[in-house]
């Protein structure tokens, strides 16, 4: 077995590895720009080349359901539609946009999951630069090129299964 396969591996049973680094990650900010993807072997899957142009961006969500707002006008408590409210994006999709509005400059390619703690889901982003030159000159990279804001549109793998395709 190669490399990594013992890696695809290891991540299956994943809490022995990062439960160390969810404590840190949980003392860091909400949008962090990493140097090197955390799993390597998904990231390469996904897209990623260890090149210029690309960046890993790790990012956090609350865990749990999603409340609307609360209504504070004339309804019947029932009607105001609260507590069964379920987004039609995934956290993975609403953490890509956030990623994405983070840095403007950079298309969002696709994103994994990296690990929870009791309080938060992590995943990290695979960023793409589609003005850097070493981009412009991979012809298995450069269709990006001509991508605008992909993760708004839902054309990222997390949010297309959220639009059942």
């Amino acid at each position: 077995m190669g490399y990594y396969q013992y890696l695809r591996q290891a991540w299956k049973k994943p809490e022995a590895i990062y439960k160390d680094k969810a404590r840190s990650w949980r003392q860091e900010e909400v949008v962090v720009r990493v140097d090197k993807p955390t799993r390597p072997d998904r990231a390469r899957s996904l897209g990623y080349k260890a090149k210029q142009g690309f960046v890993i961006a790790r990012v956090r969500i609350k865990k749990g359901g999603r409340r609307r707002k609360t209504i504070h006008k004339g309804r019947k408590p029932t009607k105001v539609g609260l507590r069964y409210y379920r987004p039609e994006k995934s956290k993975q999709a609403i953490a890509e946009a956030r990623v994405a509005r983070r840095f403007p400059n950079l298309e969002v390619l696709n994103s994994y999951y990296v690990g929870e703690d009791g309080k938060y889901n992590h995943y990290e982003i695979i960023l793409v630069d589609p003005n850097h030159p070493v981009i412009r000159a991979d012809p298995k990279i450069n269709w990006i090129v001509n991508q605008r804001r992909r993760v708004f549109r839902g054309l990222t793998s997390a949010a297309k299964k959220s639009r059942g395709l």
